[in-house]
C-alpha cells in the first residue's frame, strides 16, 4: 500500500524510535557536531520522516536518523516530522531510508551492499532492487554478489582492505580449478586491490588459461609483463558523458573503463590479445 503523509509537524524527541529498516547503520554519528551546529544556527530546514510505530504512542524514524541524533544532541524536546499514515515493514523501511539518503549524502558503501542484499532476497530481482532504491543497475549486481564471497574476503571488503569487485575477481580466480583454494584468494585480492581494471582481468583470464601455474608467477607477469600503450581517442561530448557515467556506475576510472569497454568489443568481434 502506497505511503501517504498525514501531518507535518513538531512531534517529542520522547516519542521518537529508531527503526530496524535504517540503511545507514555505519557513520552515523560522523559530522554530527557539525549538523547539530548548523540546525542552532539555521534551524532544522528539513522535517524527518516517521511512522507510527509498534508500541502505541510511538513514533518511528524512517529518514532523518542524524537530524534526530543532532537534535537530541541540543537538547531539544521536539522536531518536525512528517508524519506518514501507516506504519511499515521492514523491507519498505528500508527502501524509504536509502532513496532519501541518496539525494542528501553518500551512504557507506558497506551499508548499501547491506540494504541491496536485504532488498535481493526479498524481491529475488536485480532490476526491482534497482528501481526501489534509484541505484544504477550495474551497481545493484554488484553489490549483491557480496553475499557469495568467502567469509575472509567479506572481512576484508569490511574492512576496507580491498574493494568488493577486486574480491570477486579474486574469488573466481582462486576457483578456476574446480576447487576453490582460500589462501589463493586472498593474495589475489591484496595484489588485484593495487592493479587497474585491465590487469585485474588479464589475471583472472590468465589464471583461467593456466589453472595450475603458481598464482604469484601470474601476478609477477602482469605486473611486468605486457606492455601498456596509450591511445588518445577523440569523441563527442554525449559519448564523454556516457562513458563517465559507465565508469562512476562501474567504480572505475574513465580510463578502465574506456580500456575495458574496448577488449570486450574486439573479444566480441574475435579479436583476441596479440592478434
Amino acid at each position: 500500500m502506497p505511503t501517504k503523509i498525514v501531518a507535518v509537524k513538531e512531534v517529542p524527541l520522547a516519542s521518537l524510535v529508531i527503526g530496524k529498516g535504517q540503511v545507514r547503520v555505519r557513520d552515523v554519528g560522523k559530522d554530527i557536531d557539525e549538523l547539530a551546529s548548523s540546525i542552532r544556527k539555521l534551524g532544522q530546514l528539513e522535517p524527518i520522516v516517521v511512522c507510527p510505530a509498534k508500541e502505541r504512542g510511538k513514533f518511528e524514524i524512517l529518514t532523518g536518523q542524524r537530524r534526530y541524533l543532532a537534535c537530541k544532541q541540543l537538547k531539544k524536546e521536539t522536531i518536525w516530522a512528517c508524519v506518514l499514515d501507516h506504519e511499515v515493514d521492514e523491507i519498505e523501511a528500508k527502501v524509504i531510508s536509502v532513496t532519501e539518503n541518496l539525494v542528501r549524502r553518500d551512504l557507506n558503501r558497506k551499508d548499501l551492499i547491506d540494504a541491496c542484499t536485504v532488498l535481493y532476497r526479498k524481491y529475488l530481482s536485480i532490476k526491482d532492487v534497482a528501481e526501489e532504491t534509484g541505484l544504477p543497475y550495474p551497481k545493484v549486481a554488484l553489490y549483491v554478489k557480496y553475499d557469495r564471497l568467502d567469509a575472509p574476503l567479506k572481512k576484508m571488503v569490511d574492512n576496507n582492505e580491498v574493494d568488493l569487485k577486486a574480491a570477486l575477481r579474486a574469488q573466481d580466480a582462486a576457483s578456476v580449478s574446480g576447487k576453490f583454494n582460500a589462501e589463493e584468494a586472498v593474495v589475489l585480492a591484496k595484489e588485484l586491490s593495487k592493479m587497474s581494471g585491465a590487469q585485474q582481468a588479464r589475471i583472472v583470464q590468465r589464471r583461467e588459461e593456466e589453472p595450475h601455474t603458481d598464482v604469484s608467477e601470474i601476478i609477477e607477469a602482469a605486473k611486468t609483463g605486457e606492455k601498456i600503450t596509450q591511445i588518445v581517442v577523440t569523441i563527442g561530448g554525449g559519448l564523454h558523458q556516457a562513458l563517465k557515467q559507465y565508469a562512476k556506475d562501474e567504480d572505475t576510472t574513465v580510463d578502465d573503463a574506456a580500456g575495458s569497454l574496448i577488449e570486450e568489443a574486439l573479444t566480441g568481434k574475435g579479436y583476441s590479445r596479440g592478434e
